[in-house]
């Protein structure tokens, strides 16, 4: 992919100084962004951080207040005809026809495209053979979002927007779906996809965006992003109350605080920092209830991205 990223390839998605407000409030503060020809990228952000949105302007849905939406060259706002034959879109709610079965839905989409997968490669994509015959309304929600999904793909897509496409899926089909993302990959498709799992994004994803606040805070590799926090090791505690940490101390790099009596420490080793947290509890007479260590990921990058900062980082 770091191959792929140096080639001089003309973007499948260009997005630059993207705004969007809903009444007084602000949603897009000004996001840029470019995704390359084959690659997975990531856009994560918390609720309400304006991910849906972005999305939404890049499938038409949506008009910008100003910037620039570019997709395969062209302006969304007047090209979103041509676009739509080309791209596949798995919304994040999604409701079809309850009495149409599940052959049914997929034939109709199909009739919808100049150019469409067979029935047969859907089916076996998302393991769809017992259920075609039954009516939307009555599959179960894991089963109603694999049929979301083969919607998605169901023009041989070369861009694929995939909004929180694995929320409600088991644990097998969450691994299948993976599989199909690196396939599409693997046939030089690019796809968008939105997610709360982390490890998902750390998975499949080349590169990442994280949103806050309407603004694109980082975006980078995954690594580089990990490889960019402060810290090696980080630890995360409770206290029976709000406790009132030093600004800088010996053991810690810096402190987030997540809730009230929750934060995250960045330690530059594990054995420094448990040693610090321990002295400081004994010396204030500080009661710690719950104590998790791990090494840096991408949960880390997005917490330190999202969370509110307090008074706690030196």
């Amino acid at each position: 992919m770091d191959a792929l990223r140096m080639q001089p390839a003309l973007p499948v998605v260009h997005i630059d100084d993207l705004r969007k407000s809903y009444g007084a409030r602000q949603v897009l503060r000004g996001v840029s962004f470019d995704v390359y020809p084959g690659e997975i990228f990531g856009f994560l952000g918390a609720n309400g951080a304006g991910k849906t949105t972005t999305l939404e302007i890049l499938e038409g849905l949506r008009r910008p207040d100003s910037g620039i939406a570019r997709v395969f060259g062209l302006d969304v706002l007047g090209n979103i005809g041509e676009i739509r034959q080309r791209i596949g879109v798995s919304l994040q709610a999604t409701h079809y026809w309850g009495l149409l079965n599940v052959r049914e839905t997929i034939e109709l989409f199909r009739s919808m495209y100049r150019r469409t997968l067979p029935l047969d490669e859907l089916v076996a994509m998302f393991d769809l053979g017992a259920s075609l015959a039954k009516p939307m309304r009555e599959l179960s929600g894991g089963n109603y979002q694999r049929v979301v999904l083969a919607l998605a793909l169901v023009n041989d897509p070369e861009l694929v927007l995939l909004d929180e496409p694995t929320t409600g899926l088991d644990p097998n089909a969450r691994q299948r779906l993976w599989d199909v993302v690196r396939n599409l990959r693997s046939r030089g498709r690019t796809v968008i996809l939105t997610t709360h799992y982390m490890d998902e994004a750390q998975a499949l994803c080349d590169r990442v965006a994280i949103i806050h606040g309407g603004r694109i805070a980082q975006i980078g590799t995954p690594q580089e992003l990990v490889q960019g926090l402060p810290a090696n090791v980080t630890i995360c505690f409770s206290t029976a109350a709000a406790a009132a940490l030093p600004e800088t101390a010996s053991w810690y790099q810096r402190v987030t605080p997540l809730e009230p009596g929750k934060y995250l420490a960045d330690c530059a080793d594990l054995e420094t920092g448990m040693r610090g947290l321990l002295e400081w509890a004994a010396g204030t007479g500080t009661a710690i209830t719950n104590i998790e260590t791990r090494v840096a990921t991408l949960d880390d990058v997005f917490v330190r991205n999202t969370a509110a900062q307090g008074a706690l980082q030196p």
